[in-house]
């Protein structure tokens, strides 16, 4: 069973959201309010949390920006509006995905379900080792310099996909087709804020020789050469 965390101050569609889980081994924990949610949060530790954006009080925004100071767990937006702006926001505060009310609820299941395949450790993999960072994927973990980095789930999965390809350029469809399966088109510019964030929190903003290259009018390119190379 799944233990999924719902904040959302609309009680009738959570509990019918709730139920239409219930039959999926979805587990649903409503909670009306930031402030619930978060007591909720540390109390129940859930393996992901469904946030609403539009919340009396603290909305949406400034509870994920708190979650994401607190602990890493899987976060996917629910916003009633289509605004990219909002969704770039969420992206750009942590969260790991979003999905526009009103929505299919087998189309929430399944981003549930994949959100968290992205963010489960793998039984086995090949550390992948360069002069400045160490990643793990088996254990899903990294550190740059020797020191540990906490990442996100999106700043971990860029990471990866740079990691795994060095040299190869990525235009910021190739890179959005490959971490969300979502039309690239209508989120361009959340490749830049999650690289930038990705750069600061790997200390690639201050280096000599940047690991991470803008290439111009193309896209990234991932530079860092492998341990123990001339």
């Amino acid at each position: 069973m799944i233990h999924v965390l719902l904040i959302d101050d609309d009680r009738r569609h959570s509990e019918l959201l709730r139920s239409w889980c219930l039959r999926h081994d979805i587990d649903v924990d409503c909670t009306f309010d930031g402030e619930q949610g978060l007591r909720r949060l540390a109390a129940t530790r859930p393996d992901l949390v469904l946030l609403d954006v539009m919340l009396p009080g603290k909305d949406g925004f400034t509870l994920c920006r708190e979650i994401r100071r607190r602990n890493k767990v899987p976060v996917i937006m629910l916003t009633a509006r289509g605004d990219v702006g909002d969704r770039v926001t969420g992206l750009e505060l942590g969260a790991d995905d979003y999905i526009a009310k009103p929505f299919d609820p087998r189309e929430l299941v399944a981003r549930i379900h994949t959100v968290l395949r992205r963010t489960q450790p793998v039984a086995s993999g090949a550390v992948l080792e360069f002069e400045q960072l160490r990643i793990d994927p088996a254990s899903r973990t990294v550190s740059s310099d020797g020191v540990a980095v906490e990442l996100t789930t999106m700043e971990y999965e860029l990471l990866l996909l740079f990691a795994s390809n060095p040299g190869r350029d990525f235009s910021r469809d190739d890179i959005l087709a490959s971490l969300r399966g979502i039309d690239a088109a209508l989120l361009t510019r959340s490749v830049d804020i999650l690289v930038s964030r990705l750069r600061a929190k790997l200390g690639d903003t201050s280096r000599p020789g940047r690991i991470i290259h803008t290439v111009w009018g193309r896209g990234y390119r991932f530079t860092a050469r492998p341990a123990g190379s001339p």
